[in-house]
């Protein structure tokens, strides 16, 4: 079977995972402010119809919608495999920000790229170099310094906590299969094509179990928040999907490895900005060294020479 492989403009792939991090870094801040007045079901859904309606309207605009003659050529398995997959990681990691906190979703959630790359080294035959490992090794001191505090709080926890960072658990899961998916779909279709029928069949998904009349409830900050969240939705999907066709999934895996830290700096800022909406955190100069060991791995890896396997 032909796998797919990178265009090799690595600078692009660079620009748009970083796009990506900031776009999934700030999401769980927003998210649980729509969390106060929405159900998981309906707030998923919500971004799924608002991803796939925006993104219909562009390509209809570009006229760059896929032919049925494109389309016959696709492997429905497996753009059905990247769906349904999507569509779980959403709820389940909308189930478990529920349960939990904006930073702790955002640490657990870090096991999906983690999975990523070593999926992206079995299936599409990358392989790190000794560089890249010991990078690995950096990144995975950093978090567990950064996180010490929180990795404690989840062990003695209330049994919602851990529920809620199960969801998680499982949500990273989905996503590092659908993240392999839709690179090997990336052989067939370009990615807008790709994530417009994801979009629209989670849309279809999300609708039977979705209360579309409890959004005339929002006011009107709600709903911008609401609406932020649904482009949310198109342009981090974008702008991972676009990278994944220019950079090795490994690499893509270690520069996203930093969304947490994005995570927690819009929490110090929005928490001065809007404290009734942002609760602010304390982090101990073991944390801070954390968050720089977690860069410095992060960059190792992503800046390693990663090889194929013959």
């Amino acid at each position: 079977m032909q796998l797919h492989s990178s265009s090799g403009k690595w600078r692009v792939g660079l620009a748009l995972t970083l796009t990506t991090c900031f776009l999934w870094g700030i999401l769980p801040l927003a998210l649980s402010v729509t969390l106060n007045v929405l159900d998981v079901y309906t707030i998923t859904g919500f971004r799924f119809i608002a991803a796939f309606l925006t993104l219909g309207i562009y390509l209809a605009w570009k006229r760059q919608l896929p032919s049925w003659k494109k389309l016959q050529q696709v492997s429905w398995k497996l753009w059905g495999i990247a769906t349904l997959f999507l569509a779980g990681n959403y709820l389940l990691f909308v189930s478990g920000l529920a349960k939990t906190s904006a930073t702790t979703a955002e640490v657990l959630i870090q096991i999906a790229p983690v999975f990523m790359g070593l999926g992206a080294i079995i299936i599409f035959k990358e392989r790190y170099s000794r560089l890249q490992w010991c990078g690995l090794g950096i990144l995975t001191l950093g978090f567990i310094l950064f996180f010490n505090e929180k990795l404690q709080v989840l062990i003695v926890s209330p049994t919602q906590y851990l529920l809620g960072s199960f969801l998680i658990f499982f949500a990273a899961i989905c996503w590092a299969i659908y993240a392999l998916t839709q690179k090997q779909l990336l052989l067939q279709l370009p990615s807008s094509n790709i994530m417009l029928g994801i979009y629209g069949g989670s849309t279809l998904l999300f609708a039977p179990i979705s209360s579309p009349q409890t959004l005339l409830n929002l006011n009107l900050l709600e709903f911008a928040i609401l609406l932020f969240c649904g482009l949310n939705t198109l342009l981090a999907y974008g702008a991972f999907a676009e990278a994944l066709e220019h950079w090795e999934a490994s690499r893509v895996s270690a520069v996203l490895a930093i969304t947490p830290i994005v995570t927690l700096v819009c929490v110090e800022v929005f928490s001065s900005i809007f404290p009734a909406f942002v609760t602010p955190e304390y982090h101990t100069p073991v944390a801070i060294l954390g968050a720089f060991l977690v860069v410095v791995g992060s960059a190792t890896i992503a800046l390693g020479q990663t090889q194929k396997l013959l």
